[in-house]
């Protein structure tokens, strides 16, 4: 197929109430990807969604408790950028009429072929790739898909924690974060002293830039951006 590398990049979330077809697709092409859920309705997927936090939402269209156009409007309301593919019965085809409006971008009718499926989601990958790259203080980026810190386009060698307290930031209101905030998000369930913290947030400022992480008064820490 030979985009391989540009889809184990991508993180999926496939809500479809039918279990056994749910199963039979991510078998078929789950492996191609970095991580690959499933939910089982609308109201499963939504949450999933805000946990999960994936690059592409493939839904069935008719489903209890929640229609896959349901959910593409919520998710929309939420995140307008995340790109929306419904799977549909060609009896559906009416319910999609409107589906543009909820930010669907592509729907397959059943049964269709897996590796179509793939090949449309090696196109989506390049505009996802782009989406990620956010910019901070010069001259530094993130790629919030790989959760890589850049600078002027250079890789930061940071370990995970570090990298994962940076996106973190990224994904809170005004990219702040209160230091209970941190310790609770960064080391779950353990009991983490202050002098921890600040040795933790020092280390990162070294490896990057004093400016590029503010602290707050004692209270929390902020990203500053671009």
């Amino acid at each position: 197929m030979g985009c391989e590398s540009k889809l184990a990049r991508l993180r999926i979330l496939l809500v479809e109430d039918e279990k056994r077809l749910a199963q039979l697709l991510k078998d078929a092409i789950g492996d191609y990807f970095e991580a690959f859920e499933v939910a089982f309705d609308g109201i499963e997927g939504l949450k999933r969604f805000r946990e999960f936090k994936p690059d592409v939402v493939i839904t069935d269209i008719t489903m209890p408790k929640m229609t896959g156009l349901e959910l593409a409007e919520a998710i929309r309301k939420e995140s307008r950028e995340t790109p929306v593919v419904i799977l549909s019965a060609y009896s559906d085809k009416e319910k999609l009429l409107g589906a543009i409006d909820v930010g669907v971008v592509k729907y397959f009718i059943k049964p269709f072929d897996p590796e179509e499926l793939l090949g449309y989601l090696c196109t989506l990958s390049e505009s996802i790739k782009k989406r990620s790259l956010v910019k901070l203080m010069e001259p530094f980026t993130y790629d919030l898909q790989s959760e890589q810190l850049f600078k002027k386009g250079v890789l930061v060698h940071l370990s995970r924690r570090e990298s994962r307290f940076i996106a973190q930031l990224l994904h809170s209101p005004n990219h702040y974060l209160s230091n209970e905030s941190i310790k609770e998000r960064l080391w779950e369930g353990e009991e983490v002293s202050d002098e921890r913290l600040r040795t933790f947030i020092k280390r990162v400022r070294q490896k990057s830039d004093k400016a590029l992480i503010e602290n707050v008064s004692g209270q929390g820490y902020v990203m500053k951006m671009e």
